[in-house]
């Protein structure tokens, strides 16, 4: 119930202080212009997620990333889409790719804190996948091996 009270404290003293600035209805026109703005980018920056996440799935990698961008692009869209400046104004930095990319670090590092293998995983993700079989027996010392198959030196000259 704090929280709430704060909120809306905040939000009288932001909308108080610009209408004094500018005036009323260029007030209203700002909350109106950065709530159509915002829900416009954060349409186009969700479906770019989605896209994102699409492409990460098709090749077979962890989408941390992805998911953390399309979660914040959804906060973002509760925010502008919740009445008052300064929640227009926090969406619209979630919703903003550079800004986004600032919170994403912030919250993969106070992820990775709490859990360190989260942090074991993300860095096994990002690295290159080897696929190959696990040979019981070791080759004979100078025999080729090739994509991960032992090669015969009698069955190259025959082919």
């Amino acid at each position: 119930m704090p929280f709430v009270l704060l909120y809306l404290v905040v939000e009288i003293v932001a909308l108080v202080a610009l209408g004094s600035v500018i005036g009323l209805g260029w007030t209203l026109l700002v909350l109106l212009a950065g709530s159509l703005l915002g829900l416009w980018l954060a349409r186009r920056e969700g479906v770019r997620a989605a896209q994102a996440l699409a492409e990460a799935v098709n090749n077979r990698r962890v989408a941390h990333a992805e998911i953390t961008d399309g979660l914040l692009v959804a906060a973002g869209g509760v925010l502008l889409f919740v009445p008052g400046l300064v929640t227009d104004l926090a969406g619209l930095l979630l919703v903003l790719p550079p800004t986004r990319a600032l919170v994403r670090r912030r919250l993969v590092r106070a992820a990775e804190q709490r859990s360190p293998g989260l942090k074991t995983a993300r860095i096994r993700s990002e690295g290159p996948i080897v696929d190959g079989t696990v040979v019981d027996e070791p080759a004979a010392p100078g025999t080729p091996v090739i994509e991960g198959e032992i090669v015969d030196p009698r069955d190259r000259r025959a082919g």
